[in-house]
């Protein structure tokens, strides 16, 4: 039945007051639009059809309808199944790094259309950079911009103490991803993504890695990988060649670092003499998430001191707190008498 059929069918039903035949073809208009990947004019569809209440509870029945894989050893899952209600203005990265994504999801929805021309959407994608600079958080923006569950994938669990065992982890996970529409994130992809000519790798690991590239050049189904890397320098060359494209995150300009403290402040009301411009300068080289512990470190002594609003020395003693712990991490306490 094509769409104007089902349109047609959708008047009627309304014309002759039939609510179970209304609801039954709306059912599958929305599911054509799915098939098309037309994701988000699903999400609305079905929130009219059904409400946003019945929708939550439907995810959660497909949630807990779905065997998640586990550990052969351990038991433990070996994936977590999750769901997000967030939006690009979350996420402050780069304007070209944010094109990139936007790039993605883009062609994801038009897919069908790319498909007239022989062409695919980019379907693995490596985002590459340093800790904390919202690689993980972008999976979670795609997840819910595009109303697909993210499937955060385990490694801690992945990785067996049998190393026979990691291989067949793997196997499971791709079984499951094979059967459903996700947002995939393999975090810390560089655990697995190792280089294969690496001296200090023992052989079993190897043949994990070969394994893996094997399993990722195979995998079917219309979900994107993403994964996530803090050490790209270490990961083997021929997993460079799998993936549609590389997206690199930089550490925030100092723009990004005003408007990053701009939104982790807005929980708490604040004192009008504080320089927002004055800490997005003093703490160039920080991430959204070292910025994001200042700011409820900062918040928290505010609260617990019972303070009405934060003050400026809020935030500088939260500030100077972040150096203290930098330095014991790089071992430079005692430095400038710090």
């Amino acid at each position: 039945m094509t769409n104007s059929e089902l349109i047609k069918q959708l008047f009627l039903s309304f014309s002759n007051k039939d609510n179970e035949s209304f609801e039954l073809v709306a059912r599958k208009y929305i599911e054509r639009a799915k098939r098309k990947k037309h994701n988000i004019v699903a999400k609305d569809l079905e929130k009219a059809l059904y409400g946003t209440k019945n929708i939550s509870s439907s995810q959660k029945r497909f949630k807990n309808n779905m065997p998640i894989p586990r550990d052969t050893e351990k038991g433990f899952p070996l994936l977590e199944i999750q769901h997000f209600d967030k939006n690009f203005d979350h996420l402050i990265i780069s304007k070209e790094t944010k094109e990139q994504l936007e790039q993605v999801i883009r062609e994801f929805k038009d897919s069908d259309i790319l498909a007239t021309y022989n062409l695919e959407y980019k379907k693995k994608i490596l985002l590459c950079g340093k800790p904390g600079t919202g690689k993980t958080f972008s999976a979670q923006i795609m997840s819910s911009v595009l109303n697909m569950p993210l499937i955060y994938i385990r490694f801690d669990a992945i990785i067996s103490s049998y190393l026979g065992e990691t291989a067949g982890n793997l196997r499971k996970v791709f079984d499951f991803i094979e059967h459903g529409t996700w947002i995939v994130l393999f975090d810390e992809f560089d655990i697995i993504g190792k280089n294969r000519d690496d001296n200090h790798e023992h052989g079993e690991i190897k043949r994990v890695v070969n394994n893996f590239l094997q399993m990722l050049d195979n995998v079917k189904g219309d979900s994107i990988i993403l994964a996530a890397t803090n050490h790209q320098n270490i990961l083997d060359p021929a997993i460079w060649r799998r993936f549609d494209d590389v997206v690199y995150y930089n550490l925030p300009d100092e723009k990004s670092r005003c408007q990053l403290f701009e939104i982790y402040l807005k929980p708490i009301k604040r004192d009008k003499d504080i320089d927002i411009v004055k800490f997005s300068q003093i703490t160039q080289g920080l991430s959204p998430a070292d910025i994001k512990m200042i700011t409820e470190e900062a918040m928290k002594f505010a609260i617990i001191n019972s303070r009405s609003s934060i003050s400026m020395n809020c935030i500088e003693i939260a500030v100077n707190k972040f150096i203290r712990r930098e330095k014991v991490r790089n071992n430079k306490v005692g430095e400038d008498n710090g």
